[in-house]
Order: structure tokens, then sequence, then C-alpha cells
């Protein structure tokens, strides 16, 4: 995902991990049904990445200087690589790339679709808030898996410098053009509720990795804890709006 930065209250892993989260990937696959749910995560999270790339690269093309498209080609230059660590992981597992990407094309390609920017302040915008969003319901999930998976989902969810580029740019148009907050501000809402309905649907197509989810396979959320946890994205993505001067 592009570029979140990490939110006060995300889920961390705990102390002393328990169930599958105490395992490694070797004994956690064991289960046909838990390996079936991590592969749609890695595929979904790599059709992510590669989607971040493509993004970030057209988004250079709309940046007011040569500073700012040069940052933009780093950022994507990075979610590339995120997006190799989980191709190679996926072949490493004995499972091909393009199939386990395949599923999740459509909801993703759809949500870009729905929400694209018209201009350079709503990409960066998109970037920080919305991918944001999906980036911590990853996180949540995170927690619940096997130590190799966890592992390599953190470090790919790692911010790659979007966030305090982003920041600054939108509070410097802000402070410029007042007037220009407003118009952000309700961008950044429909981004949250596009963003949230994308992760739903993304679950809710996969039986395994929505199994998973509510505690049928490992060590998943229980219907009380899918609420909190929805409760603790809103409240990362409140947190996000304020760092922008944004009104949630």
């Amino acid at each position: 995902m592009t570029t979140s930065d990490k939110p006060d209250n995300a889920s961390e892993t705990p102390a002393e991990p328990t169930g599958v989260a105490a395992q490694d990937w070797t004994k956690a696959s064991a289960d046909p049904q838990y390996r079936a749910a991590v592969v749609d995560l890695l595929g979904a999270l790599a059709y992510g990445e590669l989607a971040a790339f493509e993004r970030l690269a057209e988004d250079a093309k709309l940046a007011p200087t040569l500073s700012d498209k040069a940052e933009l080609a780093k950022m994507a230059s990075a979610e590339f690589h995120h997006y190799e660590k989980l191709r190679d992981r996926l072949t490493e597992i004995g499972e091909e790339p393009t199939l386990a990407m395949e599923p999740f094309v459509a909801a993703l390609d759809g949500f870009h679709r729905q929400t694209a920017p018209s201009d350079w302040l709503e990409g960066l915008v998109k970037a920080y808030v919305g991918d944001s969003i999906a980036s911590d319901f990853y996180r949540e999930v995170a927690a619940r898996l096997d130590a190799d998976s966890r592992e390599l989902v953190l470090a790919v969810l790692d911010d790659t410098g979007h966030a305090g580029f982003a920041v600054e740019k939108v509070r410097a148009a802000i402070d410029a053009e007042p007037r220009v907050g407003g118009r952000l501000a309700l961008w950044a809402r429909r981004l949250m509720g596009e963003a949230l309905s994308q992760s739903q649907r993304v679950v809710a197509d996969r039986d395994a990795l929505s199994t998973m989810l509510v505690g049928g396979v490992a060590d998943g959320f229980d219907l009380a804890e899918v609420g909190r946890m929805f409760s603790r994205i809103t409240e990362a993505h409140t947190k996000r709006m304020a760092a922008l001067g944004l009104a949630a």
C-alpha cells in the first residue's frame, strides 16, 4: 500500500504470541484453509503494491516541480520493491503470483477508478488517507498470522516516505489558499467510505480470508472484535485528517 504512517493505535504483535501467531509458516500452513487465506492475503497485497506503483508513476505527471516528481518516482520504486517481495514469497511457497493476485484485480481497479484524483493535491490526500486505511486493515490482520507471514506483511506496509511528504505539501497548500481545505476534506471523507467498502468487499468475496477474520481459521476476530477493529481504523483516519489540517 502506498505509504501509511503507522498510527498510534495500530495493532502490535503481542509480547508472547499464542496459537497460530506463535507458529512458523511450515507448521501453520499444514491447515489448508489457513494456507488459502494467507495466499489470498498475499495476493491482495501484491496487487495493491503493483497498483500503487502504477498510480504513483501517474501522479508524478501532475507534480508541480521537478523535485516533487523525483520524490514520487522514489516512492513508486519503493512500492515496486514491496511488490517484488510478495511475488517472491508466493513463488517460494509454491504459488503462482499472477493467479494469487487475479481475484483482487476487479475490486482494486474499481476502487481506483471511483477515486481517481482530479489534481496533484487530491492525489496526495488519496495516497496518505485512502491507502492508509487499507494498510491499517492489513496490519490488524497481520497480528493474527504465523510469524513468517506476519513479518513479511508488516515489512511491505512500511512507510515509503509519502506520509511526511503529503502532510507537508497539503498543509502548505491550505496555508496558501484556505478554501482548498474544504474541498480536500470532502474528498478525504469520500475516500474513507470507499476504502472501507473496498476492504470489506475483498474479504467478503474470498471464503478462506473471511473465515480467518471471524475466527474460523487461526486466531481470528470474533464479530465484536471486527467492530472494534473498524473503530480503531476510523480513529486512525481522524488523526491523519488532523495531521493534514483537515476536519474529519
